[in-house]
């Protein structure tokens, strides 16, 4: 059993995997100021709550898009596990072969969610991942990253319309029960999830019309829950994706 964490811009995500299989799935909110003894607490307490013992965990492995946390998290775990701990980056092996004019510039979230769908989706294939920015990970048929897309995520969105329109305020991410709002809330959470529902279809048939045929659809990330229901295209809801995938690459590189 390993300890899996990614660090994004607005939730730290922690599972236990066990091969294939997480043991839990857990979030604490990303906090930059926070120490290593202060994420070390917050990570054990989370292990504590699931009775996992230090002595089960052979190692850890961490993936994060905000390098001022990372090399903190990486000592707090190691403080915690008392073993070196792996960060995908520079030197990692994944297995994967990326097709875009700078490969150092690819996140290390969309190399293992990559690395964890080639593993258990059929190609060619789609991956949404949806929290503070909304990306797409483009694979070909023959397992090949050739590209993707970032736009807003759904909560940058609504904050930024927010901050801008005056009269109105901030909403819980629900759908209402039409998508005609009837008052000023029902139509911000109409057209906050079934514009990204919409948004999410259309580009997959714009990039299936450049893949030249169809393609599966994978959806992970802190939002997806809320927007893939509303989807008429058919996706994949796959909430560990990430988590999968760094058990497959921290299982490459074991010595």
């Amino acid at each position: 059993m390993i300890l899996a964490i990614d660090i994004g811009n607005t939730n730290i995500v922690i599972g236990c995997m066990d091969g294939n299989r997480a043991i839990f799935v857990e979030r604490l909110s990303t906090v930059r100021t926070k120490t290593e003894l202060e994420y070390a607490i917050d990570i054990k307490n989370v292990l504590d709550i699931y009775h996992i013992r230090n002595q089960e965990l052979e190692g850890g492995i961490i993936s994060s898009v905000v390098p001022q946390i990372t090399t903190v998290a990486k000592m707090a775990v190691e403080k915690i596990l008392k073993k070196e701990v792996l960060v995908v980056g520079a030197g990692i092996r994944t297995g994967l072969n990326i097709r875009i004019d700078n490969p150092a510039q690819l996140g290390s979230d969309l190399v293992v969610d990559s690395v964890a769908a080639i593993a258990e989706y059929p190609v060619p294939m789609l991956i949404f991942d949806m929290g503070t920015a909304n990306t797409v990970c483009v694979i070909d048929k023959n397992k090949n990253y050739v590209g993707g897309m970032i736009y807003p995520g759904i909560g940058v969105s609504l904050d930024s319309l927010t901050a801008n329109a005056s009269q109105l305020g901030g909403i819980s991410l629900e759908a209402p029960e039409h998508i005609i709002g009837k008052n000023t809330v029902e139509c911000m959470k109409s057209g906050a999830i079934y514009s990204s529902a919409a948004a999410i279809d259309g580009l997959i048939d714009r990039l299936e019309e450049e893949l030249d045929g169809e393609v599966t659809v994978i959806a992970t990330g802190g939002l997806a829950k809320k927007i893939v229901p509303y989807c008429r295209r058919k996706i994949i809801l796959d909430d560990e994706l990430l988590l999968k995938g760094l058990a497959i690459i921290y299982h490459k590189n074991r010595k």
